[in-house]
């Protein structure tokens, strides 16, 4: 038997040292090392036939035997898979110095809201303005009639910046109506324009609160501008974001730069206005706040209010894009976690 053990052991190293590829080298181990049918196992399975004492000299010289063919193998694998490598280099060209093929990227959920939006105003005939984030006082509040000590400066916390220039300090904008003032001044009217952009406020962040989010500010200025062409804009624009005709109101609200002053209701699209836990069970969602733009505002424009009459209107980006992907958590927005980006 140990003749037997040690001509199987140099017939086996002789077979994987020639083997030419590692397709061979497997099939060579197999012949020797396979479960059911694998000459060295079968030796070992025929151990209990054997007296105690053969049984141990047998026994030891197998598994001596194993091991020194299994490292064999191993080593005539590597050999083989650098000499593959090799030839693969040898046989196909390549340039390191040629840019590596990009994956295709993809928007953020808030630059798709964000677009289609600007896509639907500009359809109705509407600018894309922009402006900036570091803003002076007069633009951020006093322009939109919001006076120093005036209480509605109480319902908005504010990033104030120090401004070495100017007594007075720089703020971080509360709002994109910053650049309402800035526009009438330098197109005049008529004039629509919408203002999408990223607004601060000094407050604790939750689930539904950030210090950074997004807004789009709109407005329309001309003759005549009504409560009328107010409600036929805000119309169009939910039924185009909701691929669906919707149905609006208006409540009445306070904000100091129009007047009067609404809160734009939509009918609640889960359950068509007869009540949900999404709308509270009233039947109705809150969309955004909106009005006729305040004399005081058109004044700070160059504007005459005797001639010149619009409509403004806020809404938050951010939260209509919560609604479009029923995001329940504002934070994952700016995460940069791709876990959370990959899924838009």
């Amino acid at each position: 038997m140990l003749d037997k053990l040690s001509q199987m052991k140099d017939q086996a190293i002789k077979e994987i040292s020639l083997a030419e590829n590692i397709q061979i080298l497997d099939e060579v181990a197999q012949k020797y090392f396979g479960r059911k049918d694998g000459a060295l196992n079968t030796i070992l399975k025929g151990l209990k036939d054997l007296d105690p004492d053969a049984r141990k000299d047998v026994g030891g010289l197998a598994n001596q035997i194993k091991l020194e063919l299994e490292a064999a193998v191993e080593a005539t694998r590597a050999t083989l898979m650098k000499r593959d490598v090799e030839s693969r280099l040898e046989s196909d060209w390549l340039d390191v110095t040629l840019p590596v093929e990009r994956r295709r990227g993809h928007l953020h959920p808030l630059s798709i809201i964000q677009y289609e939006l600007e896509d639907l105003f500009q359809n109705l005939g509407f600018k894309i303005l922009n402006g900036p984030e570091l803003e002076s006082d007069y633009y951020n509040f006093e322009a939109l009639n919001i006076p120093k000590h005036h209480p509605a400066r109480d319902m908005q916390d504010t990033f104030y910046v120090d401004n070495p220039h100017n007594p007075d300090k720089w703020v971080m904008r509360t709002h994109t109506s910053n650049v309402q003032v800035r526009a009438m001044k330098e197109f005049g009217a008529p004039l629509r324009a919408v203002v999408p952009g990223r607004v601060f406020r000094y407050e604790a962040t939750d689930a539904s609160h950030d210090t950074t989010f997004y807004q789009l500010e709109g407005f329309m200025i001309g003759e005549d501008i009504s409560i009328a062409n107010l409600v036929a804009v805000m119309k169009t624009m939910l039924s185009g974001l909701f691929n669906r005709d919707v149905k609006v109101r208006l409540r009445p609200g306070y904000f100091p730069f129009v007047e009067p002053g609404f809160e734009l209701d939509m009918q609640c699209l889960i359950c068509s206005g007869k009540g949900c836990s999404v709308c509270k069970r009233v039947g109705w969602v809150e969309m955004l706040g909106c009005g006729l733009i305040h004399p005081n505002v058109l004044e700070a424009g160059s504007l005459d209010p005797r001639k010149h009459s619009g409509f403004a209107f806020g809404l938050g980006l951010t939260r209509f894009v919560m609604m479009r992907y029923g995001i329940e958590d504002i934070r994952h927005l700016n995460s940069g976690d791709l876990r959370f980006l990959n899924q838009f």
